[in-house]
């Protein structure tokens, strides 16, 4: 004979599942305030997240010239910005030029692989006619000429995207300044101004999650610039042109884990078809499956040996989420947010924890012309 029900048990089950699903229906309506007024912002919040990640990348020469050299905080924080700005000049040389010089070549070389495609289309098994091209041509042309009012809207899109996109270079690079020149002063400040707990717990998630970016993005710019050096030199062995500007796409690409790689490869192996043929855009191939296996299995775990605490499978699920929302940007933020989300809930987890760990020391102040620094932020 089956067990009868438990009404007691059973009311004070609906009860505790009604009241988690309310509980948790105010935290999804809180964060989705949150993102909505992070949304409202996006134009002074992206110029500050631009900042930190540079920041993140240029702080250990700020902080080498401040505490070894013993350089003032405002003269460091010009030279690395000058620097950083330096660099940025020299890498845009590095692919305009090139590109410039080996234009026409590259352009003569596409036409003549679409006159390759059109020939090979003429024949079996497809056997288009001309006519048929032409016919498929002139629709592609009548199309265009009816979407002309279209056009120029993208173009006025296009416009402001650089125009803000100018403005949020320039806001980034005047707070990154600010960052590596008081950057220091930050935590201590922020302690002073909470009340209670959230003095002690505000400054030591921003602690964590402020050496979980920096570890992530120079991890990356490390790993980047290993791919970008075997690629590029694969690349220079085969003979592919642009050998340069592609050894520089693989390293700005590498800040966007898995979606970036597959990018830089597809590009570099068309480059590679377009110029050189089938046979040398299939070595590129696999001079690319080379790189990106040993990356993975190699110089990522070398490099992050301590990791970011997020699976492989998490950080492409990040990628994907973060490109479907909000495309390059998204896809760019994404690994960053998640490796800081699990900062968040992994420190909420250890304060909730029956045995809490043992309190992070206070952020020390800022140490004299004469001392080394006891912490770094």
């Amino acid at each position: 004979m089956p067990a009868k029900l438990n009404p007691d048990k059973a009311r004070s089950a609906l009860r505790t599942s009604a009241f988690l699903s309310a509980q948790t229906l105010l935290v999804l309506l809180m964060a989705w305030v949150v993102l909505w007024l992070m949304g409202k912002a996006w134009s002074v919040i992206w110029p500050v997240v631009v900042a930190l990640l540079l920041t993140t990348l240029t702080w250990p020469i700020a902080r080498f010239l401040r505490y070894r050299w013993h350089w003032k905080p405002a003269l460091a924080a010009s030279f690395v910005t000058v620097l950083f700005l330096a660099v940025m000049a020299g890498i845009i040389i590095v692919i305009a030029v090139p590109v410039a010089s080996q234009s026409g070549e590259l352009s003569t070389k596409v036409v003549d692989g679409i006159q390759s495609v059109r020939e090979w289309a003429a024949g079996p098994p497809l056997n288009f006619g001309d006519d048929d091209i032409t016919g498929a041509l002139d629709a592609a042309v009548d199309r265009i000429q009816s979407s002309a009012g279209n056009i120029v809207n993208y173009t006025l899109t296009g416009v402001n995207t650089v125009v803000n996109g100018v403005i949020t270079t320039v806001l980034a690079l005047f707070l990154m300044f600010f960052f590596l020149k008081d950057g220091p002063r930050f935590l201590p400040w922020l302690s002073r101004q909470l009340p209670g707990r959230l003095s002690e717990d505000v400054p030591a998630v921003a602690t964590r999650s402020w050496d979980t970016l920096g570890a992530f993005v120079r991890s990356q710019a490390f790993v980047g610039l290993l791919d970008a050096v075997f690629i590029g030199l694969g690349l220079w062995i085969v003979g592919v042109p642009l050998v340069l500007p592609l050894a520089v796409l693989t390293f700005i690409t590498a800040f966007i884990p898995i979606v970036g790689a597959l990018f830089a490869g597809f590009v570099a192996v068309l480059i590679a078809l377009v110029s050189e043929g089938w046979v040398d855009a299939l070595i590129v191939l696999g001079i690319i499956i080379l790189v990106q296996q040993l990356e993975g299995n190699v110089f990522q775990p070398m490099v992050q040996s301590r990791g970011l605490g997020l699976h492989a499978a998490v950080v492409l699920l990040a990628v994907t989420l973060g490109g479907s929302l909000h495309g390059i940007i998204g896809s760019l933020l994404a690994v960053p947010v998640a490796a800081l989300i699990s900062v968040v809930y992994v420190y909420v987890r250890e304060q909730l924890s029956d045995n809490p760990p043992e309190p992070e020391p206070e952020v020390p102040p800022e140490p004299g012309p004469d001392e080394e620094p006891a912490a770094t932020v």
